[in-house]
């Protein structure tokens, strides 16, 4: 019987295509593995190659036409001994839609002898017979190194040999190349809770958690309501870490009350002094007004199991060092066990990241809502800097402000990280 040729799905997700090229024309012969069109998607344009052999009896979709269905007809191919009457009889007949099989149905009912043949361009089926199935470019690199194709054993889908096929063969038998081909297809295979995708990927599923799926919302309506824009500032940290450093002696010898600092600690009060210093920095946007807030309520970013979660220490612009460092460690730690009540992590003036422990040495962070700013802090790295006429090596590090451009102009951006860098590399003024 003539067999139908179907325009092919060439993606999970594809429902139509173009049908850019015709490769045959009606009357030419077509050979399993022939390229016989081209078919354009969204994605990119594709060769089809022929499944079965015979003759190409009508082309029913001319080339160049779009939006063609996935399961129209396109084609008919007539087998041996067939004539133009058969083909006339096929075309009469109602037929019933065709559909392609799911994956699932593929694997688990067996193959059915069809009362008229049926085509799927793009699809290939086992061997069987001496018939040879292999890619267009494995036949012509075949072809150039003068290699029959019987020679080898295919390693694609459904043994259908390709490129790599051809040219990893020595002349020697191809049953290793088989045997690590059988040895990958196991290995892909998923194991206990694993799934398959619909391209055939492994992989593990983690359900999402509540503070995850909050958080996931909060950070998409922020970069896709928010103007976000971007300032950064060098600071250097020398003294900032001579200081830390002597501070920390210090507090090592006590007996109680022993506290270490870290640079994130300083970092977190050169921003609430910064904010203290130019409150016009220190708001947040509502459609009704502008709110300047008194106090510097600093959130900072912390890492959990469950997620990334932001505790506030309040009013930190009152709070020295020890405190802060202490109310930090407290309140990372409760995030940590997903003990923080409400009011210590909603909320916030202002928030604070800081990926340098991690190497980091710039970065851009998406605004916390509804504050107008939030501070990316990098690595300290070493380089070298010009002082008078002398080439001197000092620590530097990044800091980049995320910046809500309804509440927080350029200038008023600017004006704020001078004041923090200020404070920064003059550790001691934020003592005062």
């Amino acid at each position: 019987m003539p067999i139908k040729v179907l325009m092919p799905a060439l993606s999970p997700t594809m429902t139509e295509g173009n049908l850019a090229k015709w490769h045959k024309a009606e009357g030419d012969t077509v050979e399993s593995g022939d390229v016989i069109a081209e078919i354009e998607t969204d994605k990119a344009t594709m060769e089809v190659e022929a499944v079965d052999e015979g003759v190409m009896g009508k082309i029913l979709v001319a080339a160049g036409t779009e939006n063609v269905q996935v399961n129209q007809l396109i084609a008919v191919l007539l087998e041996d001994g067939e004539n133009d009457s058969d083909m006339d009889a096929l075309l009469n007949a109602k037929a019933e839609p065709v559909s392609a099989p799911t994956q699932e149905e593929e694997t688990k009912q067996p193959l059915k002898q069809e009362a008229q043949p049926i085509m799927q361009a793009q699809a290939v089926t086992k061997p069987s017979g001496n018939r040879i199935y292999a890619s267009p470019l494995a036949r012509r690199i075949a072809a150039s190194k003068g290699i029959e194709l019987s020679q080898l054993k295919g390693s694609g889908p459904r043994g259908r040999i390709v490129k790599m096929d051809v040219e990893n063969f020595t002349g020697a038998s191809s049953a290793p190349q088989a045997n690590a081909a059988n040895t990958s297809s196991q290995a892909s295979q998923p194991v206990g809770d694993q799934k398959v995708n619909e391209f055939g990927m492994v992989y593990n599923e983690i359900p999402n958690n509540n503070i995850k799926k909050i958080t996931a919302q909060r950070l998409q309506e922020s970069k896709q309501t928010v103007p976000h824009f971007y300032l950064t500032i060098e600071c250097q940290i020398d003294e900032l870490m001579r200081t830390r450093k002597v501070m920390n002696e210090q507090g090592a010898k006590l007996k109680e009350g022993a506290y270490k600092l870290s640079i994130n600690d300083f970092i977190l009060k050169a921003c609430a002094n910064a904010l203290k210093a130019y409150p016009a920095a220190n708001v947040s946007w509502t459609d009704e007004a502008v709110r300047q807030y008194v106090s510097s309520d600093i959130s900072v970013a912390v890492s959990t199991p469950n997620g990334l979660i932001t505790p506030i220490v309040k009013n930190a612009e009152n709070k020295g060092l020890k405190e802060i460092s202490a109310e930090v460690k407290d309140l990372a730690g409760r995030a940590r066990e997903g003990k923080l009540k409400p009011q210590e992590f909603m909320g916030g003036t202002f928030s604070l990241s800081n990926l340098g422990m991690y190497g980091i040495k710039e970065f851009d962070a998406i605004i916390n809502p509804p504050q107008a700013c939030i501070l990316a802090v990098g690595a300290g790295a070493k380089k070298p800097y010009v002082d008078g006429n002398d080439v001197k090596i000092g620590t530097f590090m990044s800091c980049t402000l995320s910046v809500d451009h309804r509440a927080v102009d350029g200038a008023v951006g600017a004006e704020y990280l001078q004041i923090l860098k200020s404070y920064i590399e003059n550790p001691a003024t934020m003592l005062l």
